[in-house]
């Protein structure tokens, strides 16, 4: 007969074929996880369908029953961002009433900072979509209630959302575009050309220095003169607030 001993059986295990782990099935959020990946990764002009599709294991053609085209993925990554933003300013549990108004609308919008900050590629795709997204709506809607809580009319609030801009998302859009901010030695003979014409900007931007890449959203945007802005018009509005 057949040993079927201990040493027999342990055998038998050794040998047994691997377990095969099933594989995850293709889905609109799995794709959308796959872009925000490549865009942390390589940056946005690294996103393609192709690539998003090689990162998921699929072919390209398989996208499309979940996505149309790259604009529709690059929708579905401000859902995605913001959502995270969402999540992170709704569990904020600080005392947001009447004085105390400004402490927590100014932490709520710098916990939406922290966010880019981990992506610092999404103020661009917030920028240049031509639709307003229901995450995005969603914090908005939590911001407005924050202001009615510290005493704000809804006119007053109308006032403060257009003087907050995308500050009330954690970012200050760019008055210039001068690409990444790096040192151009061409760029820099342009501006002194224009000294005789322009001295006061071409001065003030002699001056300047955008020089830290690990806390910054944008050519003009780092965290100290965001901070700077933020306090400005959250102080100005706490006058208003006052005078109601």
């Amino acid at each position: 007969m057949y040993d079927q001993s201990e040493e027999g059986v342990d055998a038998v295990a050794t040998h047994a074929e691997p377990e095969v782990q099933p594989r995850l099935p293709l889905s609109r959020p799995r794709v959308l996880r796959a872009a925000v990946k490549i865009a942390d990764e390589r940056g946005l002009e690294a996103l393609t369908m192709r690539r998003v599709a090689e990162e998921v294991g699929a072919e390209a053609m398989s996208l499309y029953h979940h996505v149309a085209n790259k604009e529709e993925i690059l929708d579905g990554l401000v859902d995605v961002i913001v959502g995270e933003i969402n999540e992170t300013v709704d569990r904020l549990d600080r005392p947001g009433d009447g004085a105390q108004w400004k402490g927590a609308v100014r932490a709520r919008i710098l916990a939406a900072r922290t966010i880019l900050l981990r992506h610092p590629w999404a103020p661009r795709v917030l920028e240049s979509r031509k639709t307003t997204s229901l995450a995005v709506l969603h914090y908005h809607d939590g911001l407005v209630g924050m202001l009615r809580a510290g005493g704000f009319s809804y006119d007053l609030i109308h006032h403060a959302m257009h003087a907050l801009g995308s500050r009330a998302l954690g970012f200050a859009q760019e008055l210039f575009d001068p690409g990444d901010g790096a040192a151009d030695p061409q760029s820099d003979a342009m501006l002194a050309s224009m000294a005789d014409r322009l001295p006061n900007l071409v001065g003030m931007m002699a001056e300047i220095a955008h020089d830290d890449p690990d806390s910054t959203l944008g050519w003009c945007d780092d965290q100290t003169e965001f901070e700077f802005g933020l306090d400005l018009i959250l102080d100005g509005l706490d006058r208003l607030r006052a005078q109601a």
